[in-house]
């Protein structure tokens, strides 16, 4: 296992930003993918964004491009959700997860996964 941990969701409005981490200790050889999924109620858990560790490279969901960033820090351990722009439609639990091998955003891929952080954004 991989502990995960997830912070940084709110309630915002419309219009505003939030920045999400996950902080990832350890195990740096079962996560050469991470990423962020989401899932809004009654909804599947959808792919948000990916990051290749060890080169950096980044995907992202065509809902969000242009408007969210991910990115880790210095020690690769925390990786970033940096969510601008935000809409009502962007409400959903977010979550951190892990991946061996090479980066995709299908969460059936992914074996190690947070407890999931609360996004909430009111029109």
């Amino acid at each position: 296992q991989v502990p995960l941990v997830e912070s940084g969701g709110d309630s915002v409005q419309a219009g505003g930003s939030l920045r999400l981490s996950c902080s990832a200790s350890g195990y740096t050889s079962r996560r050469d993918c991470m990423a962020w999924f989401r899932q809004a109620p009654g909804k599947e858990r959808e792919g948000v964004a990916s990051i290749n560790v060890a080169g950096g490279s980044t995907d992202y969901a065509d809902s969000v491009a242009g408007r969210f960033t991910i990115s880790q820090d210095d020690t690769k351990n925390t990786v970033y959700l940096q969510m601008n722009s935000l809409k009502p439609e962007d409400t959903a639990m977010y979550y951190c997860a892990a991946k061996r091998g090479y980066c995709l955003m299908n969460s059936i891929a992914f074996a190690y996964w947070g407890q999931g952080t609360q996004v909430t954004v009111s029109s």
